[in-house]
Order: structure tokens, then C-alpha cells, then sequence
């Protein structure tokens, strides 16, 4: 579409069509959503070498713009990645349907009988940045809840997100359901983000996914509620009592699996007691495998190290860059999260039950891992198929965002000519 298209125009009638799907969408069978889902799936991957192709332009103009290489990793797709969005649409396919799902029954003395039922959203306006397979993650999931979607994903993913978009509307079309059910933007222009945040008639919540200057830009200017994905302020503290070999094998793959993802850590927290064994160990190993650690005061005589600066507090990188910092105690160590962190995602790595426990009760991190990667903040490996984002607020939906959690409920009340005294 031409880039100079009236935005106002085009995102009214985006928003109408999506208004009218979602009301046709909120009665759909699970019959109906399960076979686009698995139609979207096959499309997917028949149609994988136009998808690579489009890929292929993204990455081009990625590599102009001068995307860092986390960045470009990011926006990649290649065989095996298709192959997983196939397997997270699939996976999302076989999950119960939400919609309907009773979540809690009672009868009252005045004889009336109450359920509290699950119920579509409506309309779910998704903003994202670079990663293209969000297009499946999320159109996915709010069909799977019964919801309508736009979709704007980013500039650099534009062709990426369109051919992909097209296989979801292959799978709605061949179930039956309307094709205007997931909707993608189809402009770079950015007037049309500022248009969604507006559109409080037609969206009923949008979810931002991406980086700090996205996102705060959503919670500036949003009229329509917001399920804020802030930055991924990832923390690892390592306890006096953790295990070598686990502390080894588990930071490394949470920083250097994939320094892109939200998930990665940022910032290495060792206790004093460990920080010339398990921490020195650790820290040699990071620097072998390509990452730079920027060590503050206890850790900066490290050779390879680069001195912190108060700047790497609460700083995510998305790079194969980690902070790392002594502290004396685990009361330390949290209050570093509280500071700096972003309430996304926080892990400890010890053998002592009452220092996990601690951890756990204390902080108030969306997810908290013991003795486990933070790559691992993910839906898909917390059982979802797949996720929209990972949630850092407190209201309705936190940590990773299902299908479950883009649904709300209502009360169905039954009597049997039951009057009020």
C-alpha cells in the first residue's frame, strides 16, 4: 500500500472491520479457531520460501539502517526458526479454548446460582518492534481467546510480518472465520501507531512489544488501556551456597543463548564469599565466549573485564554485554533489583532452600527463577505455545501473556423467578 495513504481513513476502517469480526469471533466454536489455527500452521510452512525471501529484503534494509547484530538476530528467520513458529501455532491450536471456561460457580441463600465466565476482550491492538514471528505469536493468541487483532509490527520486519500475516488469514479464511479477524497495518508510517493509541471506540487494549522508547511512548500516549512489556532488566544473583557447575552452565546460557530476547540477563550479582571462586570462574568463562563484562569495584581486576560505570546499573544491552557486581549479602543483592530492575525477570542460583525461599517471597519480579536460565521467560516454555509479550504491570495480566490472560470474564446469574426482599 502506498506509504502516503490517509492514516486517519485507513485505521477507522481497520478498527471498524475489527469491531464487527470480533463480534462474530466471540461466538466462534473451538471447532472453528482450532482448524484456522492448523490451516495458518500448514500455510506457514508451504509458503516458507516466500517468507525467507521476505526475510531476506527485511534483513537487507536492517543492515542499512545499521541494526546491531543482536538486533539483526532478532529480526532473522531461518528454516528452523519457521519450523517453530509452525510448532508454537500448532501448540496453540491443541491448548483448551478459554472462552466459555468457568472459573468459579456458586449458589447464593437467596436460591440465585452465579458463574464468573471467561469472554474475549474484543479488540487487541499489537505494537511491536523488529522480531516478525510475533505476527504468528500474536494473531494466534487472540484468536485462540476469541479476540480480533491489529496488528503493527515494525519497519524493519514489514515484509517479513506480510507474508506471514497473509498465512493466518489463509488459515481464517479456510475455517470460515472472517479474514478481518487478525488485520496488520499495512504502512511503516508512523502516524498509524499514533493513531491506534486513540482509537478508545474501537481497541479495547493494547499490548507494546519492544524497547524502552516504544513502550514508553504507548504509556505516554495511549487513551486505550495498556499491558506494558517494559524492558527485560534481567538480574542473576549468585548466593554464597550456589553450585559451581550449575552457576557455570546456567549463566551462560542466559546471557549468551540469545542476547536479543527479552529474557537475556543484563546483570550478574555475586556474593563476596564466591566472587574470587564461582565469580572469577564465571566471569573468565563470559569473556571467553565473547561476551564483555563490565565488572564493578571486587570484580574490575579481572583480566578482560571493563571498569562499570553507574550507567550499566539497571541497563539492558541486548548485546553480548553483562554487568557484573560484588555484593555482601543476599539483602544486598535484592535491593539491587528493586533499584535497578524492571520487574520482568530475576533469577538466584544457591543450594540453600531458605535463601531461594527468601528470593522468591521478597521480590516482586513478574517471573523468579531458582537454579534456572532466564532465557526460560518465555510462554512457550511455560506451557502457552506461545506469548505476546511478557506483562511487568500488576493490572489483569503479568508475566508471560497467553491466551488465558487476554480474556476477561462475566457473571452469568441464574434464578428461577427469584426476587429480591
Amino acid at each position: 500500500m502506498n506509504e502516503m495513504t490517509n492514516i486517519p481513513t485507513l485505521m477507522a476502517e481497520i478498527g471498524a472491520n475489527a469491531r464487527a469480526a470480533a463480534a462474530e469471533l466471540s461466538h466462534a466454536t473451538a471447532e472453528r479457531k482450532h482448524a484456522a489455527l492448523i490451516g495458518a500452521a500448514e500455510a506457514v510452512w508451504n509458503r516458507r520460501p516466500e517468507i525467507l525471501d521476505a526475510n531476506a529484503r527485511d534483513m537487507e534494509f536492517g543492515r542499512e539502517k545499521g541494526l546491531s547484530d543482536a538486533m539483526l538476530d532478532r529480526l532473522l528467520l531461518t528454516e528452523d526458526r519457521i519450523r517453530g513458529m509452525v510448532d508454537g501455532l500448532r501448540a496453540v491450536a491443541e491448548q483448551p479454548d478459554p472462552v466459555g471456561e468457568v472459573i468459579a460457580d456458586w449458589t447464593m441463600p437467596s436460591g440465585l446460582h452465579i458463574r464468573r465466565v471467561r469472554t474475549p476482550l474484543g479488540v487487541v491492538g499489537v505494537i511491536y518492534e523488529s522480531r516478525p514471528n510475533v505476527t504468528a505469536d500474536a494473531g494466534a493468541l487472540c484468536l485462540k481467546a476469541g479476540n480480533a487483532v491489529i496488528l503493527r509490527g515494525g519497519s524493519e520486519s514489514f515484509h517479513s510480518s506480510g507474508i506471514i500475516h497473509a498465512c493466518l488469514v489463509d488459515g481464517l479464511e479456510a475455517a470460515g472465520l472472517p479474514a478481518t479477524a487478525i488485520q496488520r497495518v499495512p504502512t511503516r508510517d508512523r502516524a498509524a501507531v499514533q493513531a491506534m493509541l486513540t482509537m478508545t471506540d474501537t481497541i479495547d487494549v493494547i499490548v507494546p512489544r519492544g524497547g524502552k522508547g516504544l513502550v514508553g511512548l504507548v504509556q505516554r500516549e495511549a487513551r486505550v488501556p495498556v499491558f506494558a512489556h517494559l524492558e527485560g532488566i534481567v538480574h542473576i544473583y549468585v548466593d554464597k551456597a550456589a553450585d559451581p557447575e550449575k552457576t557455570l552452565k546456567v549463566v551462560l546460557n542466559a546471557k549468551t543463548r540469545r542476547t536479543g530476547i527479552c529474557g537475556s540477563a543484563e546483570c550478574l550479582l555475586i556474593h563476596r564469599d564466591v566472587a574470587d571462586t564461582i565469580g572469577k570462574g564465571v566471569i573468565r568463562a563470559l569473556g571467553d565466549a565473547g561476551v564483555e563484562v563490565r565488572a564493578g569495584p571486587g570484580l574490575d581486576g579481572i583480566e578482560g573485564t571493563v571498569p562499570a560505570t553507574d550507567d550499566d546499573w539497571g541497563h539492558e544491552y541486548l548485546d553480548m554485554i553483562i554487568a557484573a557486581k560484588v555484593v555482601d549479602n543476599i539483602d544486598e543483592a535484592m535491593a539491587h533489583i528493586r533499584r535497578f530492575g524492571s520487574n520482568h525477570t530475576d533469577a538466584i542460583l544457591t543450594e540453600d532452600a531458605d535463601a531461594a525461599a527468601r528470593f522468591f517471597n521478597e521480590l516482586d519480579s513478574a517471573i523468579l527463577l531458582h537454579n534456572a536460565s532466564t532465557q526460560f521467560a518465555d510462554g512457550g516454555e511455560f506451557g502457552m505455545g506461545a506469548e505476546i509479550g511478557i506483562a511487568t504491570g500488576k493490572m489483569h495480566a503479568r508475566g508471560p501473556v497467553g491466551a488465558a490472560q487476554l480474556t476477561s470474564f462475566k457473571y452469568l446469574v441464574e434464578g428461577d423467578g427469584t426476587v429480591r426482599p
